[in-house]
Order: C-alpha cells, then structure tokens, then sequence
C-alpha cells in the first residue's frame, strides 16, 4: 500500500491536508491562520476558579474560556514541576537544568485539589486537548515533548517502549541504547518510528528534544502569565514528523515556503524521504488535481454511498454520533438474507473506520448494522472492525456487537471534528436553497447504470438529464462516461437532454418509453 500527502496552502485560509491510501482519502486535516493553543503547546498560566466538588481547577492561559485542568492531571511530579519553575523565575535562579535536582515525592493519587492549588497561582501547563464548541482547553502539568523517534517527558526517570515494537530483540536494543543516553531526570517513550534506527539518530532526536526543552526554560525565566512558553510545531510539520515513512511515495506542496520548511526537515531527519517532497505549480488546483476535492465532496454529509447501493447515514447529536447501516440495492441480490447482511456489514465497517478517521469524530459513536441472526456473523463484523480501526491513531475502545445489531465504540477527541459542507449554491435560484454536490451525482448515475444492467437485466434503455448533465456526459468522446459503460457493459446507452429537469436531476426510460423507477 501506497501513502501521499497533499498539502493545500490557502493564504487567507490556512493549510489543509490531505492523507491518502493508494489514491483514497482517508484523512484530512485544518490548520488554521491563528495555530494557538494546539496540543502540545505549553503555557505559564494563572490558577481561576477552584472546584472542590470537580477535584478541579479552572486556568487562564489567554483563551477567551479558562481551561480545565483536573487532579489527576496535575502528574505524579506536580511537586517537582512546581520547585523548578519557582526557582527558574525567581530574581537569582541556583540552577537551571533539572538534572541536579532532587525530585520531589509523588503526589497522593487521591488527593485533594485544594491541597495543591490556589487562586492565582501561576503553574506551568501542557495542553491536551484543543478548545472544542464552548469549552475551553484541557490542560495537563505532566509535560512531554515529541520528536521523531522519541517522547522525552522531565521530572521522571523511566523509559517505555511502543507497543507495535514486538521484537524483544528490539526492544531490549533500544532500551539499553536510550538508558545509555538519558540525561538525569528526564523520562522517555521510545516511539514505534525508533524501530530500526542507530543510537546515532536517537541521540540527534534526544539532542533535538533537549534543545527545545532548554529554549522553554529562557522563555520561563521572563514570561508574564498567561503566556506561551513552548510552542508545538504547526500541524503541517508535526505529520510530517510523526507520520512520513518508507510507506509514502509522494508529497505534494503548493506552497513554496512550506515545501522548503519540510524538504529541510527531510534531509536532516530522514534523508533518503527527501526525494519524495515536490513542490506543485500546476494550472489546477491542487487538491482538483489529485482528485481530492470530488472525494469530500462525495464522503462528507449525511449519506455516504459505499459497495454499490449500499450507503451509511451519519446524524449528529449534542450527546453522541449515530451511524445507520442501510443495504440499500445490495439486498435484492440473489444471495440469502443473512450472507447478503454480512457481507454488507462487512464492507460498511471498512468505511465507517474510514469515517471516523476523516471526520475525526470523537466522543460516543453507536453504529446500528444490519441484523444478524448467529453469534458468529456477529463476531466476524466485530473483529473485521477492531482490525481496520488499528490503523486509527486515536485511543479508541470498541464493544462487541448486540444481538440488535448495535455497535458502540469511544473515540479520544482531541480536536474539534473536522465538519465539511458538501451541498453547493443552487445556480437555478442563487442561493436561496440547496442542491446535492453536483461532483456527486455522476457517481450516482454510474452505481445506477451498473445496477439496471448487472441485478436487473435491462436492455435498451436511456437516460434524461439536465442539457447541462448531458454535456458532461457525452464530452470526450472516448473519454465521456458514456463510453466508458460501452467499455464496461458492452451496451450503448443514449443520453438525452431535457430542459424540465433540474441540473442534477435525472430519469432512466426503458425500451417501451416508461420511466424506471428506483
């Protein structure tokens, strides 16, 4: 399989970016102009509101919310975290580096709120989770700062490897490799991406990570709260980092500033990936180029069409997110009831894991399938589910399937949901109402052409569309849908324009001049 990334650079508008596998999108991403309290970044904020009844305190870092920070966010080390910052912002600091100093005990897991906080107090925070809808930020005082290869976290001393590192060969290489490294008083999480590497790129990691740490530590000393101390890396570059292996083939930028930004990172990181990044300055779009622009329009909005006439329904809810599993014209194959509910079951978790990914729908998400009679159909859809989400980067948690056909699965959001408005402007009435995405309803045609000739036989019959449709339709030549159906179906079918219908409207007449109903 085959991974590209397509970044798009809109000036006023921010980046967008575009992950595909073997030429299907499976997410997409926005950074905005204004990349404020991103996860990662950490702030010296202000201690608020304190919420004994939450175990809770509210902490302005300069959102227009405060943000949440609860008790067992606070990190086994709150004590050490607090000592160093003191000491760095007082009039004459004894040391600088956390290496020298004496650790403080843990906290008591189940303290109290009060016991460590009070109003005013000025703490050093990370954030965890982006401002979503009214909320603000959620904080944590457990820092860590992401590199390539590794997660370096201050005030701890233990090191984790990866899970998707399974070779104990591997694991006990890096582990010794990393103990040998490890400055005083700094833990570190060896990630999946270490897998492989010398001691020589660790080290350039780790030199990297302490680099920034220290950099941090000079904006501490003079920052007024609330203030951003350590700023994350714009999401741009932090994919890059975090995603860009041996399995990507291409990366196409259209802005020459970010192609220079990522190239240069390449090279010192990863210098045989450096190839793969080109900059793009073709006449169209680039996201139009790479066929992109049709797959949102087509996979975001309330019905997903997938196998066929098979398609999801996705509703929204304050409290959660329903997926509705409908067969659609699958269910009129010859096959019996419960191979057919099966097989599109099979087929719709694929792309509801897709789903979720492109959406980044988090929170509580019930998916109601098809019915199936025996326990071990049900089972075979719940695995088939728990394989394709392993791919899904965020923690998520999944539950076997009720006899009712009800899946239920938790999702970590730490973002807002990427929400994409796939209707465009009625040309017809200038914008008084909304039409389907006309980039769509070729798709359409085409699943119900396959649909009349393959489950139904039918010879002979035609299409009525829009002049406009029509057009499209026929352009080309050998390149027009048309022919391409005489390619696939060895049947030539006639287009035929009529100005009654609306621009995305469309009727299929048989041999005897009656209209097919679908």
């Amino acid at each position: 399989m085959n991974y590209e990334l397509i970044i798009n650079s809109n000036p006023s508008g921010g980046v967008d970016i575009a992950i595909l596998k073997d030429k299907k999108l499976i997410e997409l991403h926005h950074e905005k102009v204004d990349n404020s309290f991103q996860v990662g970044d950490v702030y010296l904020g202000t201690v608020g509101k304190i919420m004994p009844g939450l175990n809770a305190g509210f902490v302005n870092v300069g959102h227009e919310k405060d943000a949440f920070l609860h008790y067992l966010d606070l990190g086994p080390q709150f004590q050490s975290t607090q000592k160093f910052t003191r000491m760095l912002r007082s009039s004459r600091p004894k040391e600088n580096s956390i290496q020298a100093q004496h650790l403080e005990s843990d906290i008591n897991k189940g303290g109290k709120i009060t016991d460590l906080l009070k109003r005013n107090q000025q703490i050093l925070v990370q954030v965890t989770k982006e401002p979503i809808s009214n909320k603000g930020p959620r904080l944590t005082c457990e820092l860590s700062l992401a590199g390539r290869f590794l997660v370096m976290m201050p005030f701890d001393n233990s090191i984790s490897i990866s899970k998707k590192i399974v070779k104990q060969d591997e694991r006990r290489r890096l582990k010794e490799a990393v103990n040998a490294i490890k400055p005083e008083n700094f833990g570190v999480i060896i990630r999946t991406n270490a897998e492989g590497e010398s001691i020589d790129d660790l080290q350039s990691d780790l030199k990297d990570l302490m680099s920034k740490w220290d950099g941090m530590c000079k904006q501490l000393k003079e920052a007024n709260s609330p203030q951003k101390v350590l700023g994350e890396n714009d999401r741009t570059l932090t994919m890059v980092r975090d995603l860009v292996n041996e399995t990507y083939t291409n990366i196409q930028i259209n802005d020459n500033f970010l192609y220079t930004k990522i190239k240069s990172y390449l090279n010192n990181k990863s210098p045989e990936l450096e190839s793969i990044v080109k900059f793009y300055n073709g006449k169209l779009p680039i996201f139009e180029q790479f066929g992109i622009e049709k797959q949102i329009k087509t996979s975001f909005g309330k019905e997903v069409n997938f196998m066929g006439g098979s398609y999801l329904i996705i509703e929204h809810t304050e409290a959660l997110h329903v997926i509705d599993v409908n067969s659609g014209n699958t269910s009129n194959k010859g096959e019996n009831q419960e191979e057919n509910a099966l097989k599109v079951n099979m087929e719709a978790v694929e792309e509801i894991a897709r789903q979720l990914r492109l959406r980044d729908l988090g929170g509580i998400i019930v998916i109601d399938l098809i019915d199936l009679k025996t326990a071990g159909n049900r089972k075979l859809v719940y695995e088939k589910l728990k394989e394709v989400m392993k791919t899904d980067r965020a923690k998520h948690k999944i539950l076997p399937m009720s006899p009712f056909g009800l899946i239920q699965i938790t999702r970590q959001r730490v973002r807002p949901e990427m929400a994409v408005v796939t209707n465009e402007k009625c040309p017809t009435c200038m914008g008084s109402g909304e039409i389907q995405s006309s980039v769509s309803i070729v798709d359409d045609i085409d699943s119900h052409v396959k649909y009349l000739i393959e489950n139904l036989s039918l010879k002979g019959f035609c299409i009525e569309v829009h002049p406009y449709l029509a057009a499209f339709l026929k352009d080309g030549w050998f390149k027009s849908p048309r022919f391409k159906w005489w390619r696939a179906y060895k049947q030539w079918i006639k287009v035929t324009p009529n100005n009654s219908l609306h621009l995305v409207d469309y009727k299929f007449i048989d041999a005897k001049g009656e209209e097919v109903v679908l």
